[in-house]
């Protein structure tokens, strides 16, 4: 990595408590921005090595992108970090270190639209089965795996918002999680009986023989009583899908896309979706309806006599 001059490092940790305090982003979101902006400022020093942060101007902007790019770098990863860049220079110019925000100008590459890998309903309830099987002798890795794919396709939430659930989280009487999502948003999310048996037997049978006195409040456990990490759940995830003929490979994401899209397909209002999901633009719940038209189209195309 680019070694910075010091007053480029000091920038950079006072940006670094900006987006963290100022702007309340999660730790992965300041670790990514923070990075492209340190890339972005190792290009200006590459240009020159006395080059001032001033300088940092349009022409930068996109040969920085441009080296990106020639590297192999993929489209989707190129639009996040031209958004990233015009955060820095929008705070540069707001801390009057730049006299125009030169990212006003920048353009992003246009992402690729693609649709997500989601379950049928026949695999999902046949993986639902499989946790449920794997339970039965209730042994506790077993039964926080049974809980993990039940909460991930009944609720719909991000992995990282389960793996941050605590027990203070759940209301049993109303079958209703707390969530806390992007941005430090709180929201609800239902759950129904199935999910609710898995919790009631993780509750009684498996979370007392794996918890220790540092497990504190964490509803999910790992084997040795620490927090569990979003890493074993998407393990679990692929594991317990792997196990399904016929069943994409997918990870929690693929659940919750799975989850949107069979609430759709089921009836849900669109809005109703995008508060389930915790989604801010409705755009972004929009792409679940062009998954349930392409399998309406696939079933059309297979059952029409003249499709």
């Amino acid at each position: 990595m680019e070694v910075l001059p010091d007053d480029l490092c000091a920038l950079l940790a006072e940006y670094e408590r900006h987006l963290s305090l100022g702007r309340n982003r999660s730790a992965h979101t300041v670790r990514a921005y923070v990075g492209d902006a340190r890339s972005l400022l190792a290009h200006l020093v590459a240009r020159a090595a006395d080059s001032a942060v001033r300088e940092l101007d349009l022409a930068l902007l996109r040969s920085w992108l441009a080296e990106q790019s020639s590297s192999g770098v993929a489209r989707s990863t190129m639009a996040r970090r031209a958004s990233s860049a015009r955060t820095f220079t929008a705070w540069l110019t707001a801390t009057g270190r730049l006299a125009a925000d030169p990212g006003l100008r920048l353009a992003s590459p246009k992402r690729p639209r693609t649709l997500p890998a989601v379950l049928n309903t026949e695999h999902a309830a046949a993986a639902m089965d499989a946790a449920e099987s794997g339970a039965a002798q209730r042994d506790p890795m077993a039964l926080r795996d049974r809980l993990i794919v039940e909460l991930l396709y009944a609720t719909g939430i991000r992995v990282g918002e389960l793996c941050g659930l605590d027990l203070d989280d759940l209301d049993r009487e109303r079958r209703v999680l707390r969530v806390l999502g992007k941005g430090n948003k709180e929201r609800s999310a239902p759950f129904g009986k199935p999910a609710d048996a898995a919790l009631d037997d993780w509750l009684h049978y498996g979370r007392p023989a794996l918890a220790v006195p540092s497990s504190g409040r964490a509803l999910l456990l790992g084997r040795r009583g620490k927090r569990l990490d979003q890493r074993q759940a998407r393990t679990v995830v692929h594991e317990v899908v792997a196990a399904i003929p016929g069943a994409p490979d997918v990870a929690p994401h693929g659940l919750r896309h799975s989850a949107a899209t069979h609430l759709l397909e089921g009836g849900a209002d669109l809005r109703v979706v995008q508060e389930l999901l915790g989604h801010t633009s409705l755009a972004t719940t929009q792409l679940y309806t062009h998954v349930s038209i392409e399998r309406l189209r696939r079933v059309h195309d297979q059952a029409h006599p003249r499709a």
